[in-house]
Order: C-alpha cells, then sequence, then structure tokens
C-alpha cells in the first residue's frame, strides 16, 4: 500500500490485475481508484469486497453510467429492487429491463417500477414495456394515468391487462380496460364484481352470450335482485341447453318461487320449446302440487312424458304417474316402480312372478342390492328363483362389496354344484370365518375349483390346528408334499407327516422326517416313522442311523421285518424252485409214457369199419372180396 501511495509510474490496469489475483483486494481498489479506473474498481468493491454500501459511495463521488450500472446489478442480485431502480435510472441503462421487472413484481415494487418502465420508454419502444406500464398504473391505482395512457399508445395488449387486474381484483381498472375495448362479456363480469347490476344487464345485452348472461343472471339471484335476473333469465331459459343450468342453480339456493315465475313466464315467449313446459311441470310437482294434474292436462303434448315420469316417481305421485305411465306395461319399469316404491308398491311373491320375467339382466342385480337393503331375510328366497338366469360370480362379488356374504350362504351352498371359482371360495371364506373345519374339508375336497395355494398360504398359521390340517391336505393335493409334511411336524401331527411323506413315494423325503426324529430324539417317531415309510426307506440307511444315534432297540422291529420280509422271499423262491423242477421231472415222465403208448398204438390193426361205412367203402372200391382194405391190410 505505501508503494501505491508513493510511487505513480508504473502499470496500473496491469498491477491492479495482478493484486486482484494475489487476492489484495483492498490494494487493487486503491490501484483502480488512483489511475481513475472507475469501473475495475467498481467491480473491486462489488465482486471482491462484497460492499455495496462503498460501491454506492464511489458511484455517486465519480457519477459514472457504467458504475452506476455495474451498482444497480449487484442491487438487484441482492434483492434490493428499490435501491437497484434508483441506479438503473441513474445510470440510464434499460438493458437489463426483463430482470427488474421479474423482480419489481416478486417484491411488488409497482410504483418504483412505474419510474424505472418511463425510464425505459424513453429509450425503447416496445409493447412489452407499454403493456408492463399499463398493469402497473393498475397496480397502484393511477387510474387517471392508466386512462390516459391507454389513450395515448395504440400498442398495449390491454386484453391481457384487463384480465390480470380481473384475476387479481383490480376491478376498476379492468372497467376501462374492457370498456376501451369494447369486451362487454369481460366488462359484464367487471361490473358484476363491482356490483353494478343494471350496468351489468346492459352489458350483458350487447355482449348476447349465454355464458355471460347466467354469469349476471346468477349473481343478481345472490343479491336478490329477481326482477333484473328474470330479465337475464328469459334470454337464457329459449336455449334448451342452458335451461337445466338455470334451475338447477335457483332450486340450489331455494329460490323456487322465483323460478316458478319466471318459467311461467317463458310460456309466451315465441322460442318457447319443450323444455320450458317440461321443466315448469317438474317444479309443479316438486313445490305445487295442486297445479301438477292442470299442467299435464293442458300441455301433455308439449312435455317430455319420461322425464316427468322420473320426477313424479321421486316425488311418489302416484295420481299423475298412472297419467303418465299408461302406455308403458313392462316387466322392466315394474320391477323399478316395485323397488322404487317399496312402501306402497312392493309384495314379495308378486316381485318373484315379475323379476323372473325382466328382460334387463341388470335389474337382477339391483333387486338383490335392493333386497339387501330392505327385506335381507327374503334375498336367500329371491336369489333361489333367479338362480338359473344371474351369474353367481358377480352375485358373489356384491355381496362381497357390501360385506354381507354370510347372508347367501344358503344360496351359495345350493349353487356351490356348479363349482364356479368365486363360488368355492366365498363358500371357503365363510366356512373359515364360521371355524367349520369339516364343512371346509368336505368343500375343498369336494369342489376343486379354486385358488388351493391361496387358500392353503392363507390357512395353514389359523389359530385352530384342524384348519392347519386342511392346509396339509390341499398341499398334498397339489403335490407340496415338504410343505405338507413341514406343516405337520411344525404342529406335532408327526402321524400326518409320515403319512405325507408315505405317499409321496419319494425316498428324500421319508429320509429327512426320519432324520429330523432323530434330531429332537423322538425315538418312538423313529420307530414309527420306519414303519410308516417301510417302503421309501433302504434298511442300510435305517439301521446306519439307529446306530449312530443309540437308536437300534427303537429300530429293532424294523430290522426285524425287514429279515422277515428277505426270508420269506427267499422261502418263496425255493418253493418256486422245487415246484418248477417238480413239474419238469413230470414233464419228464409224461414224455416217456406218450413215447411208449405212440408205440403200443402202432401195432395194433386198425379199427374195423361199421356195416354202414362198410358198404359204402366196399362201393368205392376200397375193399376186396375178403372185406379186406385194399390200402391198409394188415402187417404182421
Amino acid at each position: 500500500m505505501d508503494y501505491i501511495n508513493r510511487l505513480d509510474h508504473f502499470d496500473g490496469p496491469a498491477v491492479g490485475e495482478i493484486a486482484v489475483g494475489s487476492e489484495l483486494f483492498e490494494e487493487a481498489y486503491f490501484i483502480y481508484k488512483k489511475f481513475d479506473l472507475h469501473v475495475p474498481a467498481i467491480k473491486v468493491l462489488l465482486e471482491n469486497l462484497g460492499s455495496i454500501e462503498r460501491a454506492h459511495e464511489y458511484a455517486t463521488k465519480v457519477e459514472e453510467k457504467e458504475c452506476w450500472s455495474e451498482l444497480a446489478k449487484a442491487q438487484l442480485a441482492g434483492g434490493n429492487i428499490k435501491d437497484a431502480i434508483t441506479s438503473y435510472i441513474r445510470a440510464d441503462d434499460e438493458s437489463n429491463r426483463d430482470s427488474v421487472i421479474a423482480e419489481a413484481k416478486k417484491s411488488d415494487s409497482y410504483e418504483d417500477l412505474v419510474k424505472y418502465l418511463k425510464m425505459v420508454r424513453s429509450k425503447v419502444k416496445e409493447a412489452s414495456v407499454d403493456t408492463e406500464l399499463a398493469y402497473a398504473y393498475a397496480k397502484i391505482g393511477e387510474l387517471g394515468h392508466l386512462e390516459e395512457f391507454i389513450v395515448s399508445t395504440p400498442g398495449i395488449n390491454l386484453q391481457s391487462v384487463g384480465d390480470r387486474c380481473f384475476d387479481e381484483g383490480i376491478f376498476e381498472a379492468s372497467k376501462i380496460i374492457f370498456t376501451s375495448l369494447s369486451n362487454w362479456g369481460r366488462l359484464a363480469s367487471t361490473l358484476v364484481k363491482l356490483t353494478q347490476y343494471q350496468a351489468a344487464v346492459d352489458a350483458a345485452r350487447k355482449a348476447n352470450s349465454s355464458k355471460t348472461w347466467k354469469e349476471v343472471c346468477f349473481a343478481c339471484v345472490e343479491q336478490e335482485e329477481y326482477r333484473l335476473a328474470q330479465l337475464c333469465g328469459l334470454s337464457i331459459i329459449v336455449n334448451a341447453d342452458d335451461l337445466e343450468d338455470v334451475s338447477e342453480f335457483y332450486q340450489g339456493r331455494g329460490k323456487n318461487e322465483e323460478l316458478i315465475a319466471l318459467m311461467e313466464a317463458g310460456l309466451g315467449l315465441e322460442r318457447s320449446h319443450m323444455g320450458i313446459f317440461t321443466e315448469l311441470g317438474i317444479l309443479y310437482a316438486k313445490y305445487k302440487l295442486d297445479k301438477l294434474m292442470e299442467h299435464l292436462k293442458l300441455f301433455s303434448n308439449k312435455i317430455n312424458i319420461p322425464k316427468l315420469i322420473r320426477v313424479c316417481e321421486e316425488q311418489m305421485h302416484w295420481k299423475a304417474l298412472s297419467f303418465l305411465y299408461v302406455q308403458y306395461d313392462e316387466y322392466d319399469n315394474a320391477a323399478n316402480v316395485m323397488m322404487n316404491h317399496s312402501p306402497e308398491a312392493w309384495e314379495h311373491v308378486a316381485f318373484k312372478d315379475v323379476a323372473v320375467k325382466v328382460s334387463n339382466a341388470d335389474l337382477f342385480y339391483k333387486a338383490i342390492t335392493f333386497y339387501l337393503d330392505e327385506h335381507p331375510l327374503l334375498l336367500c328366497d329371491l336369489l333361489a328363483v333367479l338362480s338359473s338366469r344371474i351369474d353367481h360370480s358377480r352375485v358373489v362379488d356384491v355381496m362381497r362389496k357390501r360385506e354381507h356374504l354370510p347372508l347367501v350362504k344358503p344360496y351359495l351352498l345350493s349353487v356351490q354344484q356348479s363349482n364356479l371359482v368365486a363360488v368355492n371360495e366365498a363358500v371357503n371364506d365363510l366356512l373359515i370365518e364360521e371355524h367349520d373345519f369339516e364343512g371346509l374339508r368336505n368343500s375343498i375336497e369336494t369342489y376343486d375349483n379354486f385358488d388351493q395355494l391361496q387358500l392353503a398360504t392363507r390357512i395353514e398359521k389359523h389359530d385352530i390346528m384342524e384348519f392347519r390340517r386342511i392346509a396339509t391336505l390341499i398341499y398334498k393335493k397339489s403335490l407340496r408334499w415338504k410343505q405338507s409334511m413341514q406343516l405337520s411336524v411344525d404342529d406335532k401331527l408327526y402321524k400326518d407327516a409320515m403319512e405325507t411323506a408315505a405317499q409321496s413315494g419319494e425316498p428324500e423325503l421319508a429320509e429327512e422326517l426320519l432324520k429330523g426324529f432323530i434330531a429332537d430324539g423322538n425315538k418312538e417317531c423313529f420307530a414309527a416313522c420306519l414303519y410308516t415309510c417301510y417302503d421309501l426307506i433302504k434298511p442300510d440307511i435305517a439301521l446306519q442311523l439307529a446306530w449312530m444315534n443309540g437308536m437300534t432297540d427303537h429300530a429293532m422291529p424294523y430290522m426285524i421285518q425287514v429279515m422277515r420280509d428277505q426270508t420269506s422271499k427267499i422261502d418263496l423262491l425255493m418253493a418256486e424252485r422245487a415246484e418248477r423242477k417238480k413239474e419238469a421231472e413230470k414233464t419228464d415222465d409224461d414224455s416217456s409214457n406218450s413215447q411208449q403208448s405212440n408205440m403200443y398204438a402202432q401195432m395194433l390193426p386198425p379199427a374195423l369199419p361199421s356195416p354202414m361205412q362198410y358198404q359204402q367203402q366196399q362201393q368205392a372200391g376200397m375193399y376186396n372180396a375178403n372185406g379186406y382194405n385194399q390200402q391198409q391190410q394188415f402187417q404182421q
């Protein structure tokens, strides 16, 4: 620093740059200051020393626009929007206007923003700048300036400004803007917000839009301006698509008398249509029953009869319903009437007769829901009648969703013979809930169409042992022998485990069970397993395990049986061998006797023929005069 103060003849910019690189920021600042390098000097204050206050003092002292611009950027980055705008104005710098506008909006500094935008407009002419200035005028409430600015500046995006002001509740400014745009729809909305309803009606008339009419009408209803609301409503109800919206709005706020007056006034319109007559009939059915029949008789050809039928059903006006429902003689409708008006129209036997004849299958499940809600004890009787026409799986789904599956257990048992997955699983679930393990066992043995592994997994940890035994049975049916055996071992059902191992036909499984008994020191089960799995366990393995684990005595019955079987097999083989030897000797004797008999037979003369045979043979020339056969004479 001493050299900086005493020496003058050196390269200030170069030394200043070296000082900054060496983090000698104060020295660099004094070097730049000494050589009147104001911009680098203020950059050192802002970027390296981080002192906005000193930078502000320096900029005020030197009064250079570049310095004010650098200071403004730092202030803007630090969130000091007010000082930043002041600095930008002193710098006469509009280059960073987008960032300034964005930060001013965030901090709601619209008064400062107006000053800045005026400076910007003096340098550039852009519609976006004019639009933001108009919006800033509206935000700070300078409506006079806003109106003058709108008139004198043609490039403003007034629609955008007006929409933003409306969304933010600056309705006076919105009114000025939409009036200048002749946007009557938005102006009517703005006037409604300002509670200027007569003016809003006039604007809506100019807009002549259904949406605008409804907005003004609904607002007048809310404020009990019924005369103005009716003026708007008459322009709405001539459009059938909008009629229902008006009716729902009035009825939702309890303005039924006013709505009826509106509809009665609409009957005389040139553009009146079926919807108005129908809606008035609906209103009479709901709120003025004494006028309903007269209206139906006068305008029966102008109303939507099915729609009024539904309303009369809802309001339980049976006389009007009979008047409108004469031509509807169908079972589907009859069933609906019985269910919808059950206190007077429903009777169990009659409903069953109708239910089996309906054509719409969905009514079956509607009837099931109806019985479930109002007559649950008769539901099984109804299901028995409909069993040939309903989807049993869908019935199960309905009952599961309503959590009333136990209610239809008799029905499920009666249709279980169809062996459907949903029915079988429902029955099994009920039996599990009722702890009826005998019923569950019979069910799974008789009807096998269900997710067997899922059921086994579910009940293998059941608190009741019999259910766990059923799980072992399911595993056995699924040929999962090891899981079945392990489950039996865990429950200490050693007999079941032995039987499972024996049924599996797998020697490895039997040996594993045998080793398990040895590990537990269960000598009795070891002996029993040798007996049960006798055909699967090899004698050498049994004897080795018994000898190595001190269970020779318990293996002795098995070994005795093995020796007995081997001895029996050897005796049988010996007996078969002796029998074969006897048969061979007998065969030799018979052969010898047969040869001797044949020799004697050859030595005998041939048998003499009978008298008849003799005459026939003699005629054939087979004998000579002495009666001897010429071809077979006896040889001595």
